[in-house]
């Protein structure tokens, strides 16, 4: 079994991102996970244990400067320097903005290729199969790279296989050796605190969505309730988000972000391709509308046909009832 590298997405202070433990799990399953991140040095210690427990067999560290002044730079050397080091058969990296843009560039210096979007890996005689869900979830397609390094990009919440913690990892501190083009400039980092209790949507394995059928903003409080009980992120279709009924972060679907949680549940969502393309991959999808020829009903493994204000707070109450 050849080694396959996983990036490790840190804060700018060196810690890392909820994408870590599925990309681990994912390379177990494909031979050897090699841990890869550019950190501050002070960080490093930290981080190699926090890594060790998700299941990383190798850590390669690569040191930088507390403020980088490149975007991605950085990290697309020390993934460089690794894929020789491990001569890695692939490198795994998480479907964000800043990962594919560190993909695309890691390919080129590479000489390889990128296969984006994946939910699914395997090991096929010797060669790394991708499975794609595509065109809104009604088709699944596959591919591989046939020369070069093979640049993964896994969609957040498709890998449910989790690596074993290690007890005594090898550990690399190393410092940048491998010079790549120049990436965009850097001219300030100002983080963001979200202040929420609930779970980020990307990495909830319980996502609760409502559409258009909400009616209100003040109604959407009844999505939250739901979300609340249980212990879900809370989405929304892009009808919801356009009549301004919650943020644009929070929209799900082809223009806004993919999600696979373990459980979906759609409030008052017609179910058209746009939204199913960002949650078709959810592992069980359960919707409620009025509407019983909604499109979400295609989809769903259960589905209600009624008033989500009726519906609804009569689930609530029976979730409360079972944890009491």
């Amino acid at each position: 079994m050849g080694n396959v590298l996983v990036f490790i997405e840190t804060t700018t202070t060196g810690e890392t991102k909820s994408s870590a433990a599925a990309l681990l799990g994912a390379a177990a399953g494909l031979g050897t996970p090699v841990a890869v991140a550019a950190v501050p040095a002070e960080a490093a210690e930290s981080l190699g244990r926090t890594l060790a427990t998700a299941g990383a067999e190798h850590i390669y560290l690569v040191t930088v400067p507390e403020a980088s002044s490149e975007l991605g730079t950085a990290a697309v050397g020390a993934l460089a320097q690794a894929s020789e080091e491990y001569a890695a058969i692939a490198a795994l990296l998480p479907h964000t903005n800043d990962s594919k843009n560190i993909a695309g560039r890691l390919a080129i210096v590479r000489g390889g290729a990128v296969t984006a979007d994946v939910v699914a890996l395997r090991m096929e005689e010797d060669e790394v199969i991708a499975e794609h869900s595509v065109f809104g979830g009604d088709y699944t397609t596959e591919s591989t790279v046939e020369e070069g390094l093979m640049v993964v990009t896994v969609r957040q919440g498709a890998i449910e296989a989790r690596a074993a913690a290690v007890t005594n990892p090898s550990v690399r501190l190393e410092e940048l050796r491998i010079k790549t083009a120049p990436g965009a400039k850097i001219i300030s980092i100002e983080p963001v605190t979200e202040e929420s209790e609930r779970p980020s949507l990307l990495a909830a394995r319980t996502v609760v969505s409502g559409g258009k059928g909400i009616g209100s903003r003040e109604s959407f409080s009844l999505v939250e309730d739901l979300a609340d009980v249980l212990g879900a992120a809370v989405g929304a279709s892009r009808a919801a988000v356009d009549a301004n009924y919650v943020p644009q972060a929070l929209q799900v679907g082809q223009t806004g972000v993919t999600v696979s949680p373990q459980l979906y549940v759609a409030l008052g969502i017609s179910g058209a391709i746009q939204h199913r393309a960002g949650m078709q991959t959810a592992k069980t999808i359960v919707a409620i509308n009025n509407d019983a020829d909604a499109p979400i009903f295609d989809i769903a493994d259960f589905g209600v046909v009624g008033d989500v204000f009726k519906v609804v707070p009569e689930l609530i109450e029976a979730v409360k009832a079972q944890e009491s």
